[in-house]
């Protein structure tokens, strides 16, 4: 699901002044430039003084002129642009890193002139503060709407910034705007469409006032309080620089009626508090507000505390104090979650069943207001939103008042806040990294991927969330698909097998283990068929194969696309994600249909004839690709069967025509009801209603060394061995050793997408060991040149390590900017070291990379595949801790134009099949045809008597004698039946594997 880390707007835009009022008043200071834009700011980067352009992919960056213009507000030119912005995109001013920080808090804010094309777009612009430089600095912004034509001077009071809550380059400083050291600003131009602009003349205008370095706050939004408790307000008065204020300030309150009634519900209050002149900043003062008991059940009900501040900046909103609900039968966790469900359903309005269907993005809904508001029912964090600091208390605290908001709504219907975190909780910096699927499929090992399961269900629960969008049950049929590695492999009898990851991060399939402060609800993804889309059939931007179209007949959708949806609806699955994909099923007449449109598929066979009692999620902005106006999106996704929107920034929109649609008659209030059962089931059946807030203390287990071993143990279990020539490996630390290559020492790239950010980063962006310090770290006597450009005489063994950089979804689609080739700096490490002493080469992927063209001149070679925080795990089986285990999750192909080659292909010809993977540290069985006929009798009987154990350590020890033989022989008519072998082991037909087996070795 892509995942962006969208810049949302703050406070709207103070004044748009025409350009007659240009004047300031009399006692203000006069204006102080900051751009003029007369040629006397360079276009440069830091560290220099100067203006420059960003953006979210190569053409996404707007190209910027001084343009002459005689209408030019000041002076002669004015900056000019034009773009076209498919992610995000804008410029900046930097001010210069060797001067001192620039002082604006004599100002009491800044302007500039925009030439308005009234086209109703939002253009976002923020300041920076704080920090070593204007990189290194707090973000705060506003913006405001093009929604004139002509020069208008945009004036905004430093008041209207608000502190950015998406994106922070340094993790956050302080969190108060202090004026006192500012780094200039930046320009979030929209995105979408098209689009030019003028401006000029960016200057600080108008006379400080005490509001602007004082601030008076509360320490909550909401207060939550047990009839007849009282609730106690905390009144905060906070300055710039923790100056004493100069003069006095004054704070008035008074109760006001919410939904609760005054001398019924609660005593009402009102009074002054006053900070003098000379009050420190910090300083603190407490209103209360007492509650009364009543009897009987009641719901929730809200008590606004009315603040005017004199003096000082007031709280950005009216505090409330709610009188929690009591007495009804839901909050009784006695009674079954049916009855529960039954009871709280039957009390809602459709605005609040709305709610609870729909899902928006953490960073859209700022600090949290709208919550309460539209009675939401769920948030997420899509791939690099995460609070600041990235820490396990900053996300527990964020999520915790997210939570706290949810408590102001009628009912206190608790949020569900989900994440992918699909290998370790990959958005938290120094959480365990786990190896992406397709490793966890190399091992082979279903313990192991419970255990990477748990490992990851604990760590994210520890920071508060208790939703998990994976694991990815897409069976890859083309590695040229951006997401390949989120498959554990192109046979679904292999990724069947991987699924009880499920019970890792779930627990037991009944769902009684979801309540437990270690365990996550889970969600398959993508139904159905996302691993199947044809290479050239997305439409999506210039993605090649992701989100395209999957065109099967309905005996090949149920035998590799469903097959693993039911073993999860077996294995208990709480969500269920479909996919952006269209499937086109041969002869049903309907073509290609996208998937959040298939009722025959979500409503007939995931949840009739499956029996999924969960709910549907859907994918991030799926229904957009609907066909038909937004009215058509809604009616069609939540009629197919989706019971959650997952609409990160247009929340309102969907929930108040969901709302709508029903009104009218085109959605049933019974499919409503059944969608918000579903919701509320989970939320019930993962305790949030007891404790809606984080329990963290599973907290320090995150990162730990036990969770790392486990990382470590699936890094190791994932290595393939390809080849290995005079057994080379396992190295000895007494060989000197040469390492070379761009992925011997990048956490980044060995850590791939979906790490930290949506796409992932080269370089060191979290704590980990790359493979050459877990080389190090086992001894070894290592020598490191990236490049190969160190001599290379002396050495016993040379290790390059190769391959991909980060990527995730269609932005990784070989095609769309991407290939199978190594890079030319990877080939030429290769050559080099390979031409100058035997060498091991591993290749660092999220799939498969052609290297047949040098495969002669290899000694060995590894996949590596992804394998996350734990290098060490690597260096394990490179220098014999461990044995090879690993074995091809998928085909390893010759050529590109192969491609899709997949086991049982009519024509199978790959450089390496399915299933392929020598071992080292362990006896190779000998003999001949007749001891593997023995091993295939043997293999029978343990088949009939369902000894399942005993029959895969039989097809084991055939395989190894197989490969044996086989060695560097691979032909056609050996890797058909060798893959073949393999999927009928997964299938639990070991004897006929072993035949297979048999046959591959006579042709060898």
């Amino acid at each position: 699901m892509p995942r962006t880390a969208l810049l949302v707007s703050g406070a709207l835009l103070a004044a748009l002044l025409p350009l007659s009022v240009a004047a300031h008043a009399a006692d203000d200071p006069a204006p102080v430039p900051v751009d003029r834009f007369e040629g006397e700011v360079p276009f440069a980067a830091q560290p220099a003084d100067g203006i420059f352009t960003w953006g979210s992919d190569a053409d996404d960056p707007p190209t910027l002129h001084l343009t002459d213009r005689s209408d030019a507000p000041e002076g002669g030119k004015v900056l000019t642009g034009t773009y076209d912005i498919s992610g995000y995109g804008g410029f900046t001013h930097d001010f210069a890193a060797a001067e001192p920080a620039h002082d604006w808090s004599a100002h009491q804010g800044i302007r500039f002139w925009w030439e308005g094309r009234d086209n109703g777009r939002k253009i976002a612009f923020e300041i920076k503060d704080g920090g070593a430089n204007g990189e290194a600095s707090e973000l705060w912004t506003t913006s405001f709407t093009d929604d004139f034509t002509g020069w208008k001077q945009i004036q905004i009071p430093f008041t209207d910034f608000v502190y950015r809550t998406d994106y922070q380059p340094v993790g956050g400083i302080d969190h108060v705007l202090g004026l006192t050291g500012m780094w200039g600003y930046a320009v979030t131009l929209p995105a979408g469409t098209k689009g030019d602009f003028a401006m000029d003349d960016v200057e600080l205008y108008g006379r400080a006032d005490q509001s602007l370095r004082a601030s008076v706050s509360t320490d909550a939004p909401v207060y939550p309080v047990k009839a007849g408790g009282t609730a106690e307000i905390k009144v905060t008065l906070a300055t710039t620089g923790d100056r004493p204020v100069d003069d006095p300030v004054t704070v008035t309150y008074a109760t006001e009626d919410g939904t609760a009634t005054a001398g019924r519900d609660y005593t009402p209050t009102a009074g002054t508090l006053t900070f003098p002149a000379g009050t420190a900043s910090g300083a603190t003062r407490t209103i209360e507000v007492p509650t009364r008991k009543t009897r009987g059940a009641a719901p929730a009900r809200t008590i606004p505390l009315k603040l005017t501040v004199t003096g000082a900046k007031a709280p950005a909103e009216t505090p409330q104090v709610v009188v929690d609900a009591h007495g009804l039968p839901y909050l009784n966790s006695r009674l079954p979650v049916k009855k529960r469900v039954a009871d709280l359903l039957s009390r809602m309005s459709l605005a609040e069943k709305a709610g609870q269907m729909t899902q928006a993005e953490r960073g859209a809904v700022g600090t949290g207001g709208d919550i309460s508001t539209y009675a939401l029912g769920s948030l997420l964090s899509g791939g690099g939103s995460t609070p600041t600091p990235n820490t396990p208390e900053a996300w527990a605290k964020m999520i915790d008042g997210f939570q706290l908001r949810a408590q102001a709504t009628r009912f206190q219907i608790p949020l569900i806040y989900g994440v992918d975190a699909v290998h370790g909780h990959n958005n938290l910096a120094g959480a365990t990294i786990m190896p992406h699927n397709i490793g966890i499929g190399a091992s082979r090992d279903p313990r192991l991927a419970e255990k990477t399961g748990a490992v990851t269900a604990a760590e994210v629960r520890a920071t508060g969330i208790p939703w998990d969008f994976a694991p990815c049950l897409c069976v890859s049929r083309d590695e040229r698909w951006g997401r390949s590695y989120e498959s554990f492999g192109e046979d679904p009898a292999l990724v069947q097998s991987m699924e009880t990851i499920i019970q890792g991060l779930q627990g037991r399939a009944d769902g009684r283990d979801l309540g437990r402060d270690d365990k996550v609800l889970a969600t398959a993804k993508h139904f159905v068929g996302d691993g199947g889309t044809a290479y050239g059939s997305s439409t999506t931007g210039t993605y090649t194969t992701d989100q395209g179209v999957t065109t099967v007949t309905r005996q090949q959708l149920e035998d590799i696309h469903l097959a693993p949806y039911r073993t999860a609806v077996e294995r208990g699955i709480g969500t269920v994600m479909p996919s952006y994909s269209s499937l086109d099923i041969v002869g049903d007449g309907q073509g290609a249909v996208k998937m959040h449109a298939r009722g025959d598929m979500i409503n007939g066979v995931l949840k009739d004839r499956m029996g999924f009692a969960g709910f549907v999620i859907s994918d991030w902005n799926a229904i957009d690709q609907l066909p038909g106006d937004y009215a058509t999106h809604v009616r069609t996704a939540v009629n197919a069967g989706v019971d959650m929107m997952m609409v990160p920034y247009s929340y309102k929109d969907f929930s108040g025509m969901l709302a709508d649609e029903v009104k009218a008659g085109q959605i049933s209030e019974k499919r409503i009801d059944d969608a918000v059962s579903r919701i509320l089931t989970q939320k019930f059946r993962l305790g949030l209603f007891e404790h809606p807030y984080a329990d963290t203390s599973g907290a320090a287990a995150i990162g730990s060394p036990a969770h790392r071993a486990v990382a470590r143990q699936a890094a190791a279990e994932s290595q393939v061995l390809l080849k290995n020539s005079g057994g080379l490996l396992p190295l000895k630390t007494s060989e000197k050793v040469y390492v070379a290559g761009s992925n011997a020492d990048d956490l980044g790239n060995q850590t791939g997408g979906w790490t930290l950010t949506w796409q992932g980063a080269s370089g060191t962006h979290t704590q980990g060991t790359t493979i050459l310090q877990g080389m190090r770290a086992a001894g070894g006597n290592v020598t490191y040149s990236k490049d190969a450009s160190a001599p290379t005489d002396g050495y016993d063994v040379g290790v390059v390590v190769v391959g991909e950089t980060p990527y995730a979804e269609g932005v990784g689609d070989v095609g769309n900017g991407h290939s199978l080739q190594l890079s030319a700096a990877d080939r030429a490490a290769v050559d080099k070291v390979c031409a100058a002493m035997k060498c091991a080469v591993l290749i660092v992927s999220g799939r498969p990379q052609l290297v047949g063209d040098r495969l002669d001149e290899v000694d060995a070679l590894v996949a590596s595949w992804l394998p996350g925080t734990e290098g060490e795990g690597v260096a394990d089986v490179l220098y014999g801790k461990r044995p090879f285990t690993g074995q091809l999750p998928v085909t390893w192909p010759r050529s590109e134009s192969q491609l899709p080659i997949n086991v049982g292909d009519a024509s199978y010809d790959p450089q390496f099949p399915y299933g392929w993977g020598l071992t080292t540290l362990t006896d190779v069985p000998r003999g001949g045809t007749a001891t593997l006929k023995a091993l295939g009798a043997a293999a029978t009987a343990a088949e009939r008597r369902g000894d399942d154990r005993a029959g895969r350590e039989l097809v084991t020890k055939a395989r190894l004698l197989v490969q044996q033989k086989i060695g560097d022989r691979m032909t056609q008519t050996v890797a058909k039946p060798f893959a073949d072998a393999d999927h009928l082991l997964l299938t639990g037909r070991y004897g006929k594997a072993v035949g297979k087996l048999i046959e591959a070795y006579g042709a060898a």
